[in-house]
This record gives structure tokens, C-alpha cells and sequence, in this order.
């Protein structure tokens, strides 16, 4: 509270300087990346920042972002196929619009706040537009930076309609993926369904496909899934006992997990089970005989950098775009066996 007693609108940097016993100095070399200081430190002032709901002064970062051709990126995890494939298609899209990329990547994360810390970070190097490919951070986590520069959801769906976004279209995807295995004859069918604090892209793809199955009058079995290998050996035992024909998995990496246990208990792969993923782009993903979705990441980046690009133009309202993939119909899906 202020001295007259009124709240204050905004936290800044001194404020997050004397929270910790700080210089200012300090706080704002650990905002804006300058200068030497301790990676523990560091964190630290980002994490007491984040905490107090710190975000930089928007009339500083608009002056500074203005002219500038640097766009900021934030990843989920550069290792992961789909987004490190967006990265690479988003850097050759701004580079055929004379922009530059800066990126960070944050790869393990508590329920957002170092993703948050990381959007404060491209902040810092005063990028005029800001891209957020990320899973798991919310529209609400996003609202303070919509009013600094121009923000874009790349790649997951948004439900916020004060966020702007350009999505690939799940819903749409696991519609794809449920129609194949029905028209397969698969009645019988899993569905590991991805913890949305997780990741919310695959929590929608595991979400509809439940909805879609039960609307055909099917009743899926269900595995709420965290980790990696979660509910993989629980739906292999039950396509030992025979009370499934098919397991629907929400990514590749996922679906190559139950490939690796079915083949360890001996599940032949699609004779007794099949199983889908969805991303289509993992090296070799032709080589493997994956049945997924391969995610429309060329055109979802040119979309992307347009979008972004035209926002820091002129104000544009918040919009929401999707883009659909293509099924790839593999091998680890076949017929369901009558015997």
C-alpha cells in the first residue's frame, strides 16, 4: 500500500530490491541480462520478481522495442522434436522478413513461474514482439505482458480471448486420430490423457479424443498420465487380457514408450494392439511406421511471424487461428483381429 493508503498499480525493480535486501543495480542486472552476476542470485531475483508479479516498465520497453528487429521466443524444450522444428521454421520465416530471433528455453519448470521468468528475460533484451511457444503457461500468466509489446501464443491452443494466438488445431487432430482406429473396427480403446499442468496441448488432444469416442456411443478406458511411462504398462496389460484393441497415446515420445513395453511383454504391434501418437516429427517418424499427425509446423511459422510482425506495425485484436495437420497413416496401427 501507498502512504495515502491507495494499492499500487505496478512493482518495480526498487521494490523487488528491497523485498530482498538488494541493490537496485543488482535487480536490474539480473532483469535485463547485463553485467556479472551469480547464477543463484539470479534465479533468485527472478523468482522473488515473479512472486511480487514484477513486470518491466511498458513505456521503457516500448521506446527501447521501437524500430527494433529482434522478435523474442520462449520454448518449452528445444529437444522435443515439434518445437525444436518450430524454431528452426520460425528463425528462416523472420529471416526472410529481416528479423532476428532471440530464444529462450526453459526445459524443466513449477507451474510456469520459470517460463514467466524467461518472458521477463526476452523483456530485457527489448524485443518488439513476443512469441510464447509453450504447453503449460496460462493466458492469466500471460495478461500483465499483453500491454507492454505485442504477444502471440504460437502453437497452443488459447482459451483466453484477450490472448492472441495462433494454434495448432488438437481438437481437430485427435478427431483425425479417433476416426482412423474406428474405421479400423477398434471398439475396445485406451486413451492416455496428459495432465494439463503438464502440458495442455496434449490434455486437449487426450480430451477430445475421449469426448469423440464416447459421442461414436464407445466408452474408453482412461490413464491420467504426468510422467513419461505413465499408464503405458497398465493399458499393455490390458491388451494382454485382451480388453483393449488399441491405445491412443498424445505424442510420439509417448507412443514410443508403449511401443517399448509392449515389445518387452511380448504385445504384438498392431496384431494385438494398436497404438497412434500425434507430432509427425520425429527423425525417421516414416522409417519407424508411426501413425500419428504431423503438425503443420512450416505453415503455422509463417503464420506466426506474420502475425507478429503486422502486431508490432500497428495494434491488432487479439485473435484466435487455428491450423490443421495431416494423418500419416504407419504400421503401428492395422484392422482389429476378429479371432
Amino acid at each position: 500500500m501507498s502512504s495515502d493508503g491507495s494499492a499500487r498499480l505496478r512493482v518495480t525493480e526498487a521494490d523487488v530490491a528491497a523485498y530482498l535486501g538488494l541493490s537496485r543495480a543488482t535487480v536490474s542486472r539480473a532483469m535485463h541480462g547485463r553485467g556479472r552476476i551469480s547464477a543463484q542470485t539470479r534465479e533468485r531475483i527472478l523468482h522473488a520478481a515473479n512472486a511480487l508479479g514484477y513486470v518491466p516498465n511498458a513505456h521503457a520497453v516500448r521506446l527501447a522495442s521501437r524500430h527494433n528487429d529482434m522478435l523474442g521466443m520462449l520454448l518449452r524444450d528445444s529437444r522435443n522434436p515439434a518445437y525444436s522444428a518450430l524454431l528452426s521454421s520460425v528463425q528462416l520465416e523472420a529471416q526472410r522478413r529481416q528479423f532476428e530471433v532471440v530464444t529462450v528455453t526453459v526445459s524443466a519448470d513449477d507451474q510456469g513461474h520459470n517460463q514467466l521468468a524467461g518472458l521477463r528475460r526476452l523483456l530485457g533484451f527489448r524485443v518488439a514482439g513476443l512469441m510464447v511457444a509453450t504447453g503449460d503457461i496460462s493466458g492469466e500468466q500471460l495478461r500483465p505482458f499483453l500491454g507492454e509489446i505485442p504477444v502471440l501464443r504460437t502453437g497452443r491452443p488459447e482459451p483466453d480471448s484477450e490472448v492472441d494466438a495462433i494454434s495448432y488445431d488438437e481438437p481437430a487432430h485427435a478427431r483425425l486420430l479417433t476416426e482412423h482406429l474406428v474405421s479400423l473396427g477398434h471398439r475396445d480403446i485406451a486413451v492416455l490423457r496428459t495432465d494439463a499442468r503438464v502440458s495442455y496441448p496434449e490434455w486437449v488432444r487426450g480430451q477430445v479424443m475421449i469426448d469423440d469416442l464416447v459421442t461414436r456411443g464407445l466408452r474408453p478406458r482412461i490413464f491420467e498420465v504426468s510422467a513419461a511411462t505413465d499408464g503405458v504398462e497398465a493399458a499393455v496389460d490390458l491388451a494382454e487380457r485382451a480388453e483393449i484393441t488399441a491405445l491412443m497415446c498424445p505424442t510420439d515420445a509417448r507412443q514410443l514408450t508403449a511401443l517399448r513395453a509392449a515389445h518387452a511383454r511380448r504385445v504384438a504391434v498392431p496384431e494385438a494392439l494398436s497404438i497412434s501418437g500425434c507430432d509427425g516429427l520425429m527423425p525417421g517418424v516414416d522409417l519407424l511406421g508411426l501413425t500419428t499427425v504431423r503438425l503443420p509446423v512450416e505453415e503455422l511459422a509463417k503464420a506466426a511471424v506474420a502475425r507478429i510482425v503486422d502486431s508490432i506495425a500497428a495494434p491488432v485484436e487479439p485473435n484466435q487461428h487455428s491450423i490443421a495437420g495431416t494423418l500419416i497413416e504407419g504400421t503401428t496401427t492395422a484392422a482389429r483381429s476378429l479371432d
